[in-house]
Formats: C-alpha cells, sequence, structure tokens
C-alpha cells in the first residue's frame, strides 16, 4: 500500500484570534517605535495622551491651578526653588483643557518593555476565549469600555495627581472579569458528542460564582497580586508604580459590562440538594 506524500498539517504554536494579535502587534510596535523618538518628544507624547487626573479636577471639577501647584510645593524652602512635582503640574496645567481623548489613548503606552510584555502575556491568555465566544467588535468594544473605566476610576481615587498614568492593565483587568464569568463554568456535552471548550460554556450567575471554588482562587489571586504590586512592589519585579485603581476600575466594568453583550444564554440556577 503506496504511503501518501503529504505530511499532516502543523498545528500552529500561537494559535491567537486575529484580534488579540492585532492588538498585540499594536502595543509592541508602538512601544518600538517610540525608542527611536527624543527624549524630549517621548516626554511631550506622553503628557499628551497620558491620563493626568489634575487635569480633569481642573477643567471638570472646579479645582484651581494654583491649588494643586501649592500642594505639591508645600513647606518647600523657597531658596530651593519650585519642587519637581510642582514644575510638573505648572507645566500640564498651565492650558486648563481636559484632553478627554486620554481616557482611552493612555491604554497604547507603556512604561517599560517588561509593561507592555506583560500585559501582552495576559491580553492573549484572556483576550482568546473572549473573541472566541462573541467576536472581533464586541472584544474591542469590551476592552474600551474596561479602559475607560480605569482611568475614571483612578482618576476619582486621585483627583490632584499630576503624574502621567499609562498602560492596558485595565483594559486586561476587564477582560479577566468578564472571562470568569464562564472560563471556570462546569463543561457540558455537545449534541456532536464532545465537551465544550471555556468559550463555549454557559456563563454562571453571580451566585454561582460566589460558590465556585475557581472563581474564588482565581479573584483572590487576581487581588492579592494587585495588593503586592502596588503597596509591597518587590524589588526587580516593578520599575514603577502600579496604578492599582485602574486595575480595580476595568476589573468592575468588565464584570458588569459582559453579561450584556454575552451572546450565550445564563446556565440555569443549580438547586441545592
Amino acid at each position: 500500500m503506496p504511503l501518501s506524500s503529504e505530511r499532516p498539517a502543523r498545528e500552529p504554536i500561537f494559535n491567537l484570534p486575529a484580534a488579540v494579535t492585532l492588538s498585540i502587534v499594536i502595543l509592541v510596535g508602538i512601544h518600538a517605535l517610540r525608542q527611536l523618538l527624543s527624549e524630549e518628544f517621548d516626554f511631550k507624547l506622553i503628557i499628551d495622551w497620558a491620563v493626568i487626573p489634575a487635569r480633569w479636577a481642573v477643567a471638570f471639577g472646579g479645582v484651581q491651578p494654583d491649588e494643586i501647584v501649592s500642594g505639591l510645593q508645600g513647606a518647600a524652602n523657597p531658596q530651593e526653588g519650585v519642587s519637581p512635582l510642582a514644575a510638573l503640574a505648572q507645566y500640564v496645567l498651565a492650558d486648563q483643557e481636559a484632553y478627554p481623548w486620554t481616557a482611552l489613548t493612555y491604554a497604547f503606552l507603556h512604561g517599560s518593555w517588561a509593561h507592555v510584555l506583560i500585559n501582552c502575556v495576559w491580553l492573549a491568555a484572556f483576550g482568546t476565549p473572549l473573541v472566541r465566544r462573541f467576536g472581533m467588535g464586541r472584544f474591542f468594544g469590551l476592552a474600551l469600555a474596561s479602559a475607560v473605566g480605569g482611568a475614571v476610576f483612578y482618576a476619582l481615587m486621585n483627583p490632584l495627581q499630576v503624574l502621567p498614568m499609562i498602560g492596558a492593565s485595565a483594559a486586561v483587568s476587564g477582560m479577566m472579569a468578564a472571562a470568569s464569568w464562564f472560563m471556570f463554568a462546569p463543561a457540558d456535552w455537545l449534541p456532536e458528542g464532545r465537551l465544550t471548550q471555556p468559550h463555549e460554556r454557559l456563563r454562571e450567575g453571580l451566585a454561582d460564582m460566589a460558590r465556585n471554588r475557581q472563581v474564588l482562587i482565581f479573584l483572590g489571586v487576581w487581588f492579592a497580586a494587585n495588593y503586592v504590586f502596588a503597596f509591597v512592589q518587590p524589588i526587580g519585579v516593578t520599575d514603577a508604580s502600579i496604578a492599582w485603581e485602574a486595575h480595580i476600575g476595568g476589573f468592575l466594568v468588565g464584570l458588569v459590562l459582559f453579561p450584556f453583550i454575552d451572546p450565550l444564554p445564563r446556565r440555569p440556577s443549580r438547586i441545592p440538594a
């Protein structure tokens, strides 16, 4: 019997949906291009496209720029001149504009290669089942809404902050929250005789999620990691402070929004024995 000359098709090493691959390429590409910019131009880019809550406090909250500058200057010795933070506040608040687009654009900027690559790994892990579940459009809608939610929550918690806040972590946190609705749900048998993949499972109700040990462990680890990186900041792991408030804001948006955009029905409530 002659042997076929055709070789079996090889499975790709990274079998990511196009939307996830595109997102990673954009994030990595933007950070790579920034390495080609001068320090002055990159600084201006960050200032114009990152979230700076004090801008919103001045534009929408009625706070005067002089109040913020004076608070940052504090009791500094007048002979030492203006403190660096106060000088930054004077610079970013000079035009008293809100820069509303930064509620979204900050998510495309990162502070280091470690920052962008870590976010891309989590994006691949949690964005993939979401794209496979409800497609590119809803995936990008969820990501963008989570990014905005993270920016708003961060600004509410730090209204007078003048340091720029950047990174896609809030969007990724929203993806984590959305995926927790179904990734740990029990598998079902499909008519063709196979078990459902995680992205095919019916989402659980909040009460069932609260009783699901895997969900609780996942959320516990996630919140613990946010605490560690925000307040402990292990040496060698991070090179900048972590905007844990943005993570929480993005997570809450993903958790609340997902049931409204999920194309699959909810799993029937479990009846206790």
